[in-house]
Order: C-alpha cells, then sequence, then structure tokens
C-alpha cells in the first residue's frame, strides 16, 4: 500500500489533527533527556515520534479544525511551542546533572580533559559525562520514559488541541525551571564541593606551616582522591534526587501549561 493510498483512507481533518499531533510531540525528541539523545540515530528518533504521535491520536479530542493555511500554520506554531515548553521543563532537569558535573570537574581539575558524551553529542568533562550517563540509566531504569508519555498525554487536558495556551504562564515556569537548574547543580554537588573547599582550606594552612612543601603535588592527588570518594559515596543520594526531580517537572510543566 502506496503513502497516498494510506492517506485516503484517512479524513483531511484526521490528517490535519496528526499533523497538529506531531508538532506537539516532535519537540520531546528535541529537547528531553533520552528522548533527544543522539546515541538514538535521527531517523529511529522521527519513527518513534511518529509512531507516538498516533498512538495518543485516540486521547486527543478536537473540534473542526480550520484548514485555512494561514490558520492552521498558526496552528502547528502553537502546537510546537507548547511541546516545547513541556520538553524545556524536562531538558532543565537532565541540564541541571551536567552543570554539577562540570562543577564538580573543574573544583577536582578533571576539566582539563574532556570527551564526547554519547547522550548530548557535545564535548563534556569526565564527571559531566558520568552524570549525563547516570541520569540516562535512573530514566530507563525507573520507567520515567513511560512518566514523560503520560506527562505529554496529559498536556492535552491543560492546553486541547485547538485552544491557545496562557503565554504568561508558560513563561513564568520557564523561568522556574531555568533557575532550579543551578538550585539542582548545587544540591546534587554540595557533599563533595564542601569537602573540597575543606581540602583546600587545610592544604592552605599546611602550605603556611611547612612552606617547603610542594603543595600542588600533594594537593591535585588528595583532591581528586577525596572527590572520587566522596562522589561514588554521593551517587544513592543524586538518585532519590533525580527521582524526585523528575516527577516534580512532569507535575510543574504540566501546572504551568495552561489554556488561555
Amino acid at each position: 500500500m502506496t503513502a497516498n493510498e494510506l492517506l485516503a483512507r484517512f479524513s483531511e481533518q484526521q490528517v490535519a489533527a496528526f499533523f497538529l499531533v506531531l508538532a506537539r510531540v516532535s519537540p520531546l525528541f528535541i529537547l528531553a533527556p533520552l528522548f533527544s539523545s543522539k546515541m538514538i540515530p535521527g531517523r529511529v528518533r522521527s519513527i518513534i515520534a511518529v509512531g507516538l504521535a498516533v498512538g495518543l491520536m485516540p486521547v486527543v479530542k478536537h473540534g473542526t479544525i480550520d484548514l485555512d493555511p494561514l490558520a492552521y500554520g498558526g496552528l502547528i506554531v502553537k502546537e510546537v511551542v507548547v511541546g516545547l515548553a513541556f520538553a524545556y521543563a524536562l531538558a532543565a532537569m537532565f541540564a541541571g546533572l551536567q552543570v554539577a558535573g562540570s562543577l564538580l570537574d573543574t573544583l577536582i581539575g578533571f576539566s582539563f580533559g574532556s570527551l564526547v558524551d554519547p547522550v548530548t553529542g557535545n564535548q563534556s568533562t569526565v564527571i559531566a559525562q558520568l552524570y549525563s550517563l547516570f541520569g540516562v540509566a535512573i530514566l530507563i531504569a525507573i520507567g520515567g520514559d513511560a512518566w514523560i508519555i503520560r506527562g505529554l498525554g496529559r498536556t492535552y487536558e491543560a492546553v486541547p488541541l485547538l485552544d491557545a495556551p496562557a503565554i504568561g504562564s508558560m513563561v513564568e515556569g520557564a523561568q522556574i525551571a531555568f533557575s532550579g537548574i543551578f538550585a539542582s547543580a548545587f544540591m546534587i554537588g554540595a557533599p563533595v564541593i564542601i569537602a573540597l573547599t575543606i581540602t583546600d582550606a587545610a592544604f592552605g594552612v599546611v602550605s603556611r606551616v611547612v612552606p617547603q612543601m610542594n603543595i600542588f603535588a600533594v594537593g591535585f592527588p588528595a583532591k581528586m582522591i577525596v572527590g572520587l570518594v566522596l562522589l561514588g559515596a554521593s551517587l544513592p543520594f543524586v538518585s532519590n534526587f533525580f527521582i524526585g526531580s523528575l516527577h516534580d517537572s512532569v507535575v510543574e510543566a504540566l501546572h504551568f501549561l495552561k489554556a488561555a
């Protein structure tokens, strides 16, 4: 069966609704953690996006769609904006992990070397990459992908297909999500940051008491050991924090998505 024959089985309204749903789903595969991973080929992500849009069609209720090119183009843009708002809240949660990792890399001294992160496809330092992969592993282990898809389905209750979103509420949500990146990063890295600060202070005292000691030669490996030990010890806390943040991000994204 050709694509034209397949499309002929559906009405114009059904086809128009499908592309509107696809427009809201697509940003998930650009910004959201796991779904936007560069480890998944672009063609595969496109196929998954189409399949997800087809799966959401039965739960999307709508009236008659205006097929005028200008009006329909406006609906497409609106759907993309709503999808971006939802995906941004999830991306901000994941960005907190990466910012925390980059901060710890700088404090410990791993920022001298960088690797290509398979999750984002960009260069990142060692601990930032570790946190990134750890976050993806936790997301898969707890079924976070299902949480995200359920949340995406509930966005149609908050902002129906043909309704305009409340822009003010979305902007407020984006501001809160952005500020939450740095708050999350500090909370994740706080135990290691405090320990490294105390280590630096201790070596500062030692350098005053024993000025002939080569503090750099001793301090660098010591900071690395302290940082790695506490990093490993803090992973259970990071895991619990990440799980809570994922749930809160989905809830907050739905809270700030409202119809005008």
